[in-house]
């Protein structure tokens, strides 16, 4: 055992000088010469060291033991620190003694000269990660057992001194010195050491502590990743300690040591690489400053951020219930909507896992009292084990995520699912006897609706035993129907009582607030009992007429909210039931009409009384009321002398305001209605009358809420028959045209499912023949008359101001384009320059729909495909000039807007023909790799593609940009001989000779896409002429041809009668070659090329020599025999 620190820590024993002077001189020296050695290459030699000596050989044995596996560092720090021991202490004994004699300093140096040498090891190579986890165990072992000796020593401060933290300032000292190397491999290591040794050890030298901070705050921008990661642990161990020292000692935020944790949050929010953001969100403290930004992670581009979040962090943070309700919320449906499995699994296994077991701690804690009181003696929890099923519990977790609000867009109904699925224990625990239905609750009844709906569709994914057994527990679990009537028709009772007591409120209105937040619960408890009804069996005739009189009764409450109204609609169409003869149907319009008629009696009291004297027994027409009242919410209200409103004023405005409530009432049980029917208009004498006495008054109201919802309904009518349609589509056009923007949405989703539902309303598309290839224009747009003003409005509602507009048009037209509906070009160009347009860039529902629908567009046929091909010049061209202006703006950024070059490497994969899918292979060809998907007599897409890009580089006006983005399109088009029109061929090499003469390539890289194309043109005509001619034939050398055109040769299956036509055709596409060739570019154009990456292979595979031989030759000029007097290439 070691005792007092030695003497030798400041002075070298008297023999150990004689002998090792010359080594201790050079050790002393080591400083300076590591600080050159450290800044400069790992490859420069390494300056004397001295002899070598018996502890420099233990060290750098030890050192290396350690590099070869970590099974062994606790032996190995075992031994380093006997020979620490042995430098730093005196021995209490002279047993053992060695003749060399070594003091601190020496041990110190060698352990500085070993960490140098790791500096110098890559990232790949394990074994510098081996070397600095030894380094960073031994330090913390030596610490811990020189703080035990330290503590023996009465007179020793908290924070003593001791061997290894004046070995640890030495190794800080020296790698501060490196932390700025040019090397990357030394900067990495330098900080991996740094940042491992802070974490390492407990206690920091406070003037070190201030310098290692800002020497790693400056390695947080360092442009290695690796770097910035390890510099980001080191930092994040002082960040919390940093700032809370600032707070109380310093109120000045732009000092040096101010701000860590803030420049922390910064870099996790703005560092572009994934790993640092990464390593951040698992270092941060876990403080009330920092939460909020760690939790913003859920929305992190890379899918392993995310899940490192839902896995890792949340699950260490301790009880959720510490976390804003809004902060719950959103990490739940972040989670489960990921589209990350693993995100997703991660999340619903945080919640049915972690955040169950929070809060079944304290009923669990509850139960283990009462068994402990009666065991006498309680056993020891197991940590690991999850609690027992609690419906406290369960209630208690639905409550704390808020389930009244988040079961509205299906965050709490998709949590409860994966709840389900994941607990079983949980399923076969929860019953639902009396007592539950007794007191229902929001949290009660959503564990009932959730447990029927797992059930229900469990059980239509399992087996037949599964399901059988999943339903049959149900049935034992769930009251039947008759039973849950009356327990429905219970709490429709309640919830009109709450309502009405809601709206008259208390005398001193201060039980308004209370009554309002109980008529929340209560229209939530109705409606999802509402929801389990919707999925009952009613073959019981017992319980159908139960449920029916219950429903017809509650759909004529006035008090009834909205929401219940809908969800009753619906159950009541159930109901009814449904046969061939539409019975149903009629009976289901019955029962509305009347409650319709009984609302507007109700709400109307004894106004609507004193009207019906005239013995007219029907309830008044919408049509008079909105008359009526329509006129007299355009008077203003008379006012007697005192300036007060008369008593016959009031009573009007009261009536006036009741009769807008009944018609939206009324007109909302309609809509209801009509969303629930699938019958002929005409055909239903109900929904005529509806449609007449309720309907198109309210469109002609002058009242705005009433005229959107009559819109509405005259819309679902429309849906019902078609000659209504075709009457009112005019209508709805006009209100697109001169309505509000609210007004334009519904008007665009009305036409949108007019036009879905009567396709025959518009033109025909028509058939592949009547498409033209080169044009794509489609023959017959004009043959209805509603297609223009359908046209002109969609395109008026791109260009809308409203981004709600916007994207309703944009899906609105998605549908339609590809039902093949509108097939018109100028739309899907405004389309895709939409898409495209940096005034969009804020629009994420339109930018949303268009990235889905056009790329499916253009794989789903050819035709859709051909179109894209005919709009692409013009979108480049278009988008230029947008970019061209954009740019051009002082306020706007270059890199908000993409370039052309993008958007025509988009183009060219949008209308690849190996991704078009053909009538006959609809549905087969998932995860098939085919060729060109054109049917025959058709040109391939890409083809057609280089036809457009040549005309329009040919016969228009573009810019350097311009060019740029249609040469960049030529070089990535997909070219085969399947199925390729030897007439457009040809046109393509005419336009390529055009652009040669014309030297529209300015460039290299142009010249070699020009020529590289050519030459798969001609492989296309060499391959094609094979093909027919079969592989019978003697194939002739076509060099020899270029360079004897004269001689006259022949093929081994010709006659000699053809042997002078042959000749004569020879020679004609002899020249047409020659004509077609580009010039060959002078050594310095090929050494660009060679410096732009193109290498010697890829010129020989494109060699214009190897053109076609004399027998394919003629299959060509068979096609060309017709245009002889055509200008050659």
């Amino acid at each position: 055992m070691p005792g007092r620190v030695s003497a030798r820590a400041s002075r070298a024993s008297a023999a150990g000088q004689d002998s090792q002077k010359s080594s201790t001189q050079t050790l002393r020296s080591t400083r300076t010469s590591v600080d050159h050695r450290a800044s400069s290459s790992p490859v420069a030699d390494i300056p004397d060291e001295g002899e070598t000596t018996s502890l420099r050989k233990h060290v750098a044995a030890v050192f290396a033991d350690s590099q070869k596996s970590t099974a062994g560092h606790r032996k190995l720090v075992i031994n380093l620190r006997k020979i620490q021991e042995a430098c730093c202490y005196e021995p209490t004994s002279k047993k053992g003694r060695q003749d060399d004699q070594f003091d601190e300093d020496d041990f110190n140096r060698e352990i500085v000269r070993c960490v140098l040498r790791i500096l110098s090891i890559r990232k790949s190579e394990t074994v510098g990660d081996r070397v600095v986890r030894f380094l960073g165990v031994f330090l913390r072992v030596a610490s811990d057992k020189d703080n035990q000796i330290a503590s023996q020593d009465p007179d020793m401060s908290s924070l003593p001194e001791t061997p290894t933290s004046r070995l640890s300032n030495a190794i800080f000292n020296t790698l501060l010195q490196v932390l700025g190397a040019k090397d990357k491999v030394i900067r990495f290591r330098a900080v991996q050491i740094t940042s491992h040794m802070i974490n390492t050890l407990d206690t920091l030298d406070d003037q070190l502590f201030h310098i290692l901070r800002l020497a790693l705050l400056k390695r947080i921008h360092d442009k290695e990743a690796t770097v910035r990661m390890h510099a980001i642990y080191g930092l994040t161990r002082l960040a919390a300690e940093v700032d809370e020292e600032e707070a109380e000692d310093s109120d000045d935020s732009d000092s040096g040591a101010a701000g860590v944790l803030e420049k922390l949050l910064i870099l996790l929010q703005n560092d572009p690489s994934a790993e640092v953001r990464r390593s951040l969100l698992l270092n941060l403290p876990l403080v009330p400053k920092t939460l909020p930004y760690l939790l913003e992670r859920a929305r992190d581009q890379d899918p392993a951020t995310r899940r490192a979040l839902f896995a890792r962090l949340l699950p260490a943070l301790g009880d959720f219930r510490h976390l804003s309700l809004t902060h719950r919320e959103k990490l739940l449906r972040w989670g489960l909507r990921d589209r990350d499995e693993a995100v997703r699994k991660a999340t619903a296994r945080l919640f049915r896992e972690r955040w169950i077991e929070d809060c079944a701690a304290l009923p669990a804690a509850r139960a283990s009292g009462e068994d402990d009181e009666e065991d006498g003696e309680g056993k020891q929890k197991d940590p690991n084990r999850a609690a027992d099923p609690s419906l406290d519990a369960l209630l208690e977790l639905l409550e704390r995520i808020d389930v009244t609000n988040s079961a509205a867009n299906g965050i709490a109904v998709e949590a409860m699912k994966e709840f389900w699925d994941g607990r079983p224990d949980y399923v076969s625990y929860i019953t639902f006897k009396d007592a539950f239905w007794a007191e229902l609750t929001p949290e009660s009844v959503f564990v009932a609706r959730t447990f029927n709906e797992f059930c229900r569709d469990t059980s239509k994914t399992k087996d037949a035993r599964e399901s059988s057994k999943l339903m049959d527990m149900l049935e034992q679990k769930m009251p039947e129907v008759t039973r849950f009537g009356f327990l429905l028709e219970m709490e429709i009772k309640k919830l009109v009582e709450v309502v009405k007591a809601a709206a008259s409120g208390g005398p001193d209105g201060d039980g308004d607030e209370e009554a309002e937040e109980e008529s929340v619960s209560r229209e939530f408890v109705v409606e999802q009992m509402l929801t389990m009804a919707a999925t009952f069996d009613y073959s019981d005739e017992v319980g159908r007429r139960k449920m029916f009189g219950l429903l017809r009764d509650a759909i004529a409450m006035p008090e009834l909210p909205e929401e219940a109204t809908r969800l009753v609609a619906e159950v009541l169409r159930l109901v009814c039931g449904d046969d061939s003869q539409g019975k149903g149907e009629r009976e289901f319009c019955g029962v509305i009409l009347e409650a319709i008629a009984e609302v507007h009696d109700t709400i109307m009291g004894d106004d609507e009384k004193k009207d019906e004297e005239d013995g007219d027994e029907s309830f008044h027409s919408a049509r008079s009321e909105l008359s009526s009242g329509s006129g007299r919410t355009k008077k203003k209200p008379a006012k007697d002398a005192d300036g007060d409103m008369s008593m016959d004023d009031e009573v009007d405005e009261d009536k006036a305001i009741r009769e807008i409530m009944v018609n939206m009432k009324c007109l909302h049980i309609a809509q209801c209605m009509l969303q629930n029917v699938q019958c002929d208009l005409e055909e239903n004498a109900h929904l005529v009358t509806m449609l007449n006495n309720l309907v198109v008054p309210a469109v002609r109201s002058q009242e705005a809420p009433i005229r959107e919802r009559g819109l509405v309904c005259l819309g679902l009518c429309c849906l019902l028959g078609k000659n209504l349609a075709q009457e009112n589509l005019s209508l709805f056009l006009h209100c697109f045209a001169k309505g509000h923007p609210e007004l334009q949405t519904i008007a665009l989703q009305i036409i949108t499912d007019i036009l879905t539902t009567h396709p025959s309303l518009l033109a025909p598309a028509p058939s592949a023949s009547e498409i033209d290839a080169t044009s794509a224009s489609v023959a017959g747009q004009a043959v209805s008359p509603l297609l223009k003003p359908v046209l002109k409005a969609f395109s008026k509602a791109l260009k809308s101001e409203s981004p709600e507009v916007q994207s309703t048009g944009a899906t609105a037209l998605s549908k339609l384009m590809l039902s093949q509906l509108i097939t018109d070009a100028d739309i899907l160009k405004q389309l895709v320059i939409t898409f495209f347009d940096p005034e969009t860039s804020a629009n994420a529902g339109l930018r949303q729909a268009l990235s889905y629908f056009l790329p499916v567009y253009c794989h789903s046929r050819y035709e859709n495909a051909a179109r894209m091909v005919q709009v692409s010049a013009g979108v480049i061209n278009r988008l230029g000039t947008l970019r061209e202006a954009f740019v051009e703006d002082e306020d706007a950024m270059e890199d908000e807007m993409v370039t052309t070059g993008f958007v025509g490497g988009l183009l060219v994969d949008w209308t690849d023909p190996r991704k078009i899918i053909s009538p006959k292979e609809q549905g087969y060809l998932a995860g098939k790799e085919v060729e060109d998907k054109v049917e025959d007599g058709q040109a391939s897409t890409h083809m057609l593609m280089a036809e457009a890009v040549l005309e329009r580089m040919v016969t228009g006006q573009t810019s350097k940009d311009e060019r740029k983005a249609l040469f960049s399109m030529l070089n990535k088009l997909h070219l085969t001989s399947s199925n390729q029109n030897p007439e457009l061929i040809r046109t393509v090499l005419e336009l390529i000779a055009e652009a040669t003469e014309t030297r529209l390539a300015t460039d290299a890289t142009s010249r070699n896409v020009l020529t590289k194309l050519q030459t798969t043109l001609l492989k296309l005509i060499h391959d094609s002429a094979g093909a027919e001619r079969g592989a019978d034939e003697t194939a002739v050398d076509v060099t020899a041809l270029m360079a004897t055109p004269g001689r006259r040769r022949t093929t081994t299956g010709r006659k000699g009668d053809d042997a002078a036509e042959e000749d004569e055709v020879t020679m004609q596409l002899q020249r047409e070659l020659e004509a077609t060739r580009i010039e060959e570019e002078d050594e310095g154009d090929e050494s660009k090329l060679s410096a732009l990456g193109e290498k010697e292979e890829v010129a020989e595979e494109y060699d214009t020599s190897q053109l076609p031989d004399e027998s394919e030759m003629q299959s060509l000029v068979d096609s060309l025999e017709d245009d002889e007097d055509d200008e050659v290439l």
